[in-house]
């Protein structure tokens, strides 16, 4: 039996037709007023991208600072031997920051009371024991996103400012928030528009024709909303 619809999922549903392509400050809006959820849900980008992932050149990976920040709080747990970074972290509002001997410990334990760790290159050797754990909770840190970095304390600022990390899957979609409901619908346009912009730029020069297929946009429960690509 066909599980039946909510009110609230008919209504939202109604308000968007699949036939609609929107500039980007209106589709955002549209799936801001579709939104059915009673708490602040994300606001999330997906861009289908002309890739084959089984290339290396053609692997986007990366995180940018979004120009209006992301709308929610992170913790941020630091990990270096090098006082000056640790002090330089405190400094820059890492909420916990750890050194090597200290970082077992803290990863042995069953929960996490922190959202990404930025580490210096040295304690990946530490790091790389609890891979198996820190993968699938996404909290490997990872050159590419910044957060394995001689400059910690750089990479606290950005992520308390708001950053966005963005990773092309199988299918070449990436797909990632770019802040919350609550947010200026303006200010999140701002948000898309850097990232879009960003992918833009990062075109692996193997690719042939169309780069861009196709740009939805959706809250964490809301019916997703076609972008215009603006060329």
């Amino acid at each position: 039996m066909a599980k039946k619809l909510s009110k609230n999922v008919v209504v939202a549903k109604k308000l968007v037709s699949t036939s609609d392509v929107l500039p980007l400050n209106e589709a955002i809006e549209l799936a801001k007023k579709a939104s059915y959820a009673k708490f602040n849900e994300s606001v999330d980008i997906a861009l289908n991208l002309n890739l084959d992932t089984r290339k290396a050149e053609q692997q986007l990976r990366g995180a940018i600072v979004l120009p209006n920040g992301s709308g929610k709080s992170v913790k941020v747990l630091v990990a270096t031997d090098d006082v000056a970074s640790q002090k330089a972290s405190k400094a820059a509002g890492a909420d916990y920051v750890y050194s090597g001997a200290e970082l077992n410990e803290v990863l042995n334990q069953d929960k996490y009371d922190f959202d990404v760790i930025v580490a210096d290159p040295k304690m990946m050797l530490v790091l790389g024991k609890f891979g198996k754990k820190l993968g699938p909770k996404g909290l490997m840190p990872n050159p590419k996103t910044g957060t394995v970095t001689t400059t910690p304390a750089k990479a606290v600022e950005e992520l308390k400012k708001g950053k966005a990390n963005y990773r092309a899957d199988k299918n070449g979609i990436i797909h990632t928030s770019i802040g919350k409901k609550s947010m200026d619908t303006k200010k999140l346009a701002e948000n898309a528009d850097a990232l879009i912009q960003t992918i833009k730029k990062l075109k692996p020069t193997t690719v042939k024709g169309t780069y861009i297929k196709n740009i939805t946009v959706s809250t964490t429960m809301g019916p997703s909303v076609k972008v215009k690509i603006e060329l």
